[in-house]
């Protein structure tokens, strides 16, 4: 019986490490908007709500930098905002800050793309209503890249000023550069997420997703068959979080892949770790235990 995650599994905080803290927490208070909820040692927690965490730094020592598109390990981590004239607000501040960036709309989605100063992708982004999403006959979602509509972006705004990042801001999706499709496709399956776009693998991407959003998983062979693995002491990804909604529900997805020999770990109770086929640390947790850890 093939395993899917509860309807209501959301990505929770991703940590990246970066080479300079202090001027990686500038760009990201300055330029993405996110307020510091905690700072520690070597490591800062970033917030939109002043409560919960969703994006944590840490500095790593040699910092070791790699061009976009050379390695595997992240694409981009997606930022969802909960309004279009949230996205048109940050697309005015990134103007006035002539910050360089790349737009798309995705039909499901009008997206946002940048990097932050170690070349760890962005993507700020909103979504279209569900009820406009479509599929088309293989019941994959329609999405497409085409021109963003920047001057409805920016008259969705109104008189309203940049103000960061809103309290609703949520992590939407992570998108990795992988070494395979199909393993990476396997593992993610296995791990209770469904293909919701597999009719891309010609160019060499798929998506999955739980509970029917378009993804919460994006997977692409970009960076060609010889792309590096990151060392450790690299900048990148330090590991995403998948949240599901109770205990119950974390429980049998731990009982359902040590059944499939995927062997998690607790890392610390009500924390679970495994990792996908190319190294990437995954974290599981419920939203209860995430919020018990923050307080």
């Amino acid at each position: 019986m093939t395993f899917a995650l509860h309807p209501d599994t959301q990505l929770g905080p991703v940590k990246l490490k970066v080479s300079n803290l202090e001027r990686s927490i500038a760009f990201y208070q300055e330029i993405i908007g996110f307020d510091i909820l905690r700072k520690r040692d070597q490591i800062v927690e970033l917030t939109a709500d002043g409560k919960e965490t969703l994006l944590i730094l840490e500095e790593v020592s040699s910092g070791s930098m790699y061009q976009p598109g050379t390695t595997l390990g992240l694409y981009h981590v997606a930022i969802l905002l909960p309004e279009r004239s949230d996205l048109g607000l940050f697309l005015k501040h990134i103007i006035d800050k002539r910050i360089e960036i790349g737009s798309a709309d995705h039909f499901v989605s009008e997206a946002i793309y940048l990097s932050d100063p170690d070349f760890n992708g962005l993507e700020i982004y909103r979504d279209r209503p569900r009820e406009e999403w479509t599929k088309v006959a293989s019941g994959d979602y329609t999405m497409v890249t085409e021109r963003i509509d920047v001057e409805g972006l920016l008259d969705s705004t109104g008189e309203d000023v940049w103000h960061g990042l809103p309290p609703q801001t949520k992590i939407g999706h992570i998108h990795l550069h992988v070494r395979d499709l199909k393993e990476s496709q396997d593992f993610y399956k296995s791990l209770g997420f469904e293909i919701t776009v597999g009719n891309m693998t010609n160019v060499g991407m798929l998506f999955l997703a739980a509970g029917g959003y378009h993804h919460h998983i994006g997977l692409n062979i970009w960076a060609g068959p010889n792309a590096l693995v990151r060392s450790k002491n690299a900048v990148g990804l330090a590991y995403y979080t998948v949240m599901l909604p109770n205990q119950d529900e974390l429980t049998d997805l731990i009982d359902h892949l040590k059944a499939t020999g995927h062997k998690p770990v607790e890392q610390e109770i009500g924390v679970w770790v495994v990792l996908d086929p190319i190294g990437i640390e995954i974290q599981l947790t419920t939203e209860s235990s995430k919020n018990m850890e923050e307080k």
